[in-house]
């Protein structure tokens, strides 16, 4: 099984170009290149601590600012998972995690179930991160839900550093996706009643 969870993906559009590679059933191995280094930094540790391994290169229009670039990057990795993933057979199907950084707790919980949907609840954060625009997170998280086809749930319990509430978002997130698309049964079983997810 663990060879034919990969997926590969590509977007160009008139505002980015990205190439996608992803391993779910990686050692949290990473190659990045967004062109926008806080975003960097934070896929990198979403790698890994979510165990799979992604190599990603995105070009975008970012002198018109980053937001481009990072939804194009959230909707091919959601893309990428929901290939990867493919019909769900033997996964844990849900994942959930509590994570600290410092001063900032996240506590995030996920579905692999056929719908996207993203609930998102972060007051505490700012505008900024350095040049990083901080309401690009929940724009990131709300592609790849919605491509990933996946129900998520973020919140951001506290925190007062910019930067480490948004890394203890991602981290979070990976943590859950990491024991969501574990694989604990047969691959014929679908974690369903319906049958399907």
């Amino acid at each position: 099984m663990a060879a034919t969870r990969t997926a590969m993906v590509e977007r160009k559009t008139t505002e980015t170009e990205v190439q996608l590679e992803l391993g779910l059933d990686g050692n949290g191995r990473y190659e990045v290149n967004t062109g926008v280094p806080f975003f960097d930094h934070m896929l990198e540790l979403f790698t890994k601590h979510s165990g799979m391994d992604l190599r990603l290169t995105a070009r975008g229009d970012i002198e018109v600012d980053f937001h481009h670039t990072v939804e194009d990057t959230g909707l091919c990795l959601g893309e990428a998972l929901r290939k990867a993933i493919g019909d769900g057979g033997g996964i844990q199907r849900y994942g959930q995690s509590l994570v600290p950084m410092q001063e900032a707790l996240c506590q995030v919980a996920l579905d692999i179930c056929g719908r996207g949907y993203l609930v998102y609840h972060a007051e505490g954060l700012g505008h900024k991160v350095g040049q990083f625009d901080v309401e690009l997170t929940r724009d990131f998280f709300q592609a790849l839900a919605s491509n990933a086809k996946v129900t998520l749930h973020i919140n951001l319990l506290y925190g007062e550093n910019q930067h480490h509430m948004v890394e203890a978002i991602f981290k979070a997130v990976a943590r859950a996706l990491r024991e969501a698309i574990r694989v604990v049964g047969s691959p014929e079983e679908v974690p369903s009643t319906k049958g399907i997810l």
